[in-house]
């Protein structure tokens, strides 16, 4: 098989995962017209449409279903082969390809994409920050992040680091006139600066004391998508933000915020990096598990 062929067989398993030609192009570095024109010569050359194109949509056809389902195991087997030979070097070589929740990301990878290039300097990164539920078989990544309860049965789970908690916080200038809530129930007589997911959802607020957990609905002046924007807003003085900790604490130590529920907002144990359990792990996901791995706790569970 020429290297011609190989690249035609490579964009048509891009495209198959993604059903968008200008994705299946980011996920191969290439030009989106290179991927549509190893497409339509892949399908010249055997004689067989493969997917369905309209202005607005692409899928695959039943030809193309078949072929999929019986050259994906292949291009694994070829990926396991290739990922072999990291065994005769020093370090792994090869693209590890994750999707990372935005709001976290910034405080994930902080100290580890750095040290862990230098550590293996024919490893390469590719990473996504969505805070959208990502379909990591389908879209053809090799692991992701969530928290444990998003995560299906079908999957690997491994705890990682941080540890991470969520902070309400509000500016001097909201407070001035208003009390500071005590109970989470408080929240209702106050403006709240709401999170809307990519699916149009908003995210309650949710708290826990003591084994007691409430979710919150609340409402406010101001819906955002991005916790940055959320801190920014709070400091502006629209209205409560509910986001990580981490965002908010260096202003919280300046003053220009003010924490509160601060007993009601407990660590959360459950982010996760996760992966197929019927996929083979790559020398390269192994490294950033291992960077990312949460320390064992005295009972010797992570």
């Amino acid at each position: 098989m020429h290297g011609n062929e190989l690249a035609q067989l490579a964009a048509f398993l891009a495209v198959a995962r993604h059903l968008n030609f200008r994705k299946a192009a980011s996920e191969r570095n290439v030009a989106s017209s290179a991927i549509s024109h190893a497409v339509r010569g892949l399908e010249e050359r055997v004689g067989v449409r493969l997917f369905h194109r309209t202005t607005r949509n692409v899928s695959l056809t039943e030809a193309g279903e078949r072929f999929l389902s019986e050259l994906g195991p292949a291009f694994d087997q070829i990926d396991k082969a290739l990922d072999g030979l990291n065994s005769y070097r020093g370090t792994p070589f090869g693209t590890v390809r994750i999707s990372v929740p935005n709001s976290i990301a910034p405080f994930m990878l902080k100290n580890v994409m750095g040290p862990l290039i230098r550590k293996n300097p024919g490893l390469r990164l590719d990473i996504e920050a969505t805070d959208r539920l990502v379909d990591i078989v389908k879209e053809g990544y090799d692991a992701g992040v969530r928290f444990g309860e998003r995560i299906s049965q079908d999957m690997v789970a491994v705890r990682i680091q941080p540890r991470l908690r969520f902070s309400v916080v509000g500016s001097p200038e909201y407070f001035a006139g208003r009390s500071i809530p005590a109970e989470p129930a408080d929240l209702q007589q106050h403006s709240c600066i709401r999170y809307r997911y990519p699916s149009g959802a908003i995210f309650n607020w949710l708290f826990e004391r003591n084994g007691e957990e409430l979710h919150v609905e609340v409402d406010g002046p101001v819906t955002l998508d991005d916790q940055y924007l959320m801190v920014e807003a709070a400091l502006q003085g629209c209205g409560l933000a509910f986001v990580w900790e981490d965002w908010a604490e260096p202003h919280i130590a300046s003053g220009a915020l003010i924490r509160c529920l601060d007993d009601w907002c407990a660590p959360d144990d459950g982010l996760q990096l996760y992966y197929p359990s019927r996929h083979y792990v790559s020398a390269g996901l192994r490294s950033l598990i291992e960077m990312l791995r949460a320390p064992r706790s005295a009972n010797g569970q992570t």
